[in-house]
């Protein structure tokens, strides 16, 4: 082995690196999601946020001369993956963080490891390890172990039930839109060009459902909206999305569904630290039972 090869990091070690990477950033957006919401209409937030992004990487690939041309097929890919990551799941999202803390709704996305695995299953006809499979619905019986508990803490109040199933549409749509992302990988498209056309997609739609439903498209000077927008853009999507989609190319999205194992930790802490939340036993065991789970899908071989 050479010096250079000595030095070169490993692709296992760049993977795990990215996933720490966006694990640390989506950890804190569930926070900072949180300042987008009040005077300005979700919808209007979440166009904002996207369209920024996708300005982002056009003028990212531009710059660095990066086609973005793509075919017809890699087009409905790229429609098809922003219609359901970057449109509908999270406006499902920001509606659940209006209901129940953010770390709930962080903790709810742990599960997409197990629809990744079904969704793979069922469409692509991808078999995944029994290690996988077992780590992924301990990630469920987890999930469903804290939110339980955050729903009794509740006396079963409508308003947290409403946000937890909220927080469901909105992982089962992302997981929708990872099919639509490895549709795109296996046509052949770039991931810069890919993910740039698929916010401008999610922008679109998201404007669109803005214009039917008579949303406000405002916006507020205050510098804590603005510097949360410049955030959850420029790092929450452009940076996090981009690297999580190259870590699932690279080694499965199983292994980058490991990042919804790492986030709700992140989260926890940063909703006791700014939102004064408080969680109680059941939710260590629901977060034991999480982590325990992704060890496991971590530990699992990659799917051909």
């Amino acid at each position: 082995m050479t010096l250079s090869e000595l030095r070169r990091p490993s692709a296992g070690v760049l993977a795990i690196a990215g996933v720490a990477l966006c694990a640390i950033i989506w950890g804190t957006t569930w926070y900072a999601i949180t300042w987008q919401l009040g005077t300005v209409d979700p919808v209007a937030s979440l166009t904002w946020r996207f369209g920024l992004a996708a300005l982002v990487l056009f003028v990212g690939c531009a710059a660095t001369r990066r086609s973005l041309a793509l075919n017809r097929g890699q087009h409905l890919a790229a429609l098809g993956q922003g219609v359901f990551v970057f449109a509908v799941s999270y406006t499902f999202t920001y509606a659940a963080e209006g209901h129940v803390t953010s770390a709930i709704v962080a903790v709810v996305f742990a599960a997409l490891a197990f629809l990744n695995l079904v969704m793979f299953r069922v469409f692509v006809g991808q078999k995944a390890s029994r290690n996988a499979w077992i780590g992924a619905i301990l990630g469920v019986v987890g999930v469903a172990v804290l939110s339980g508990g955050e729903a009794l803490g509740a006396g079963f109040d409508a308003r947290a039930l409403t946000g937890i199933g909220l927080a469901v549409l909105a992982v089962s749509s992302s997981a929708v839109g990872n099919y639509f992302s490895w549709k795109g990988q296996e046509l052949g498209s770039a991931i810069l060009p890919q993910t740039a056309w698929a916010m401008g997609y999610g922008t679109a739609m998201l404007a669109l459902h803005g214009l039917v439903t008579g949303a406000e498209f405002t916006i507020d000077p205050s510098p804590g909206y603005l510097i949360s927008l410049v955030y959850l853009a420029v790092l929450g999507s452009v940076v996090a999305f981009v690297v999580y989609f190259a870590v699932a190319r690279a080694r499965g999205y199983a292994l980058a569904s490991y990042i919804s194992a790492l986030t709700p930790p992140i989260a926890m802490l940063v909703s006791v630290l700014f939102e004064g939340a408080r969680f109680g036993w059941t939710a260590l065991v629901g977060l034991l039972l999480v982590l325990a789970g992704q060890a496991l899908l971590i530990r699992a071989p990659k799917v051909p």
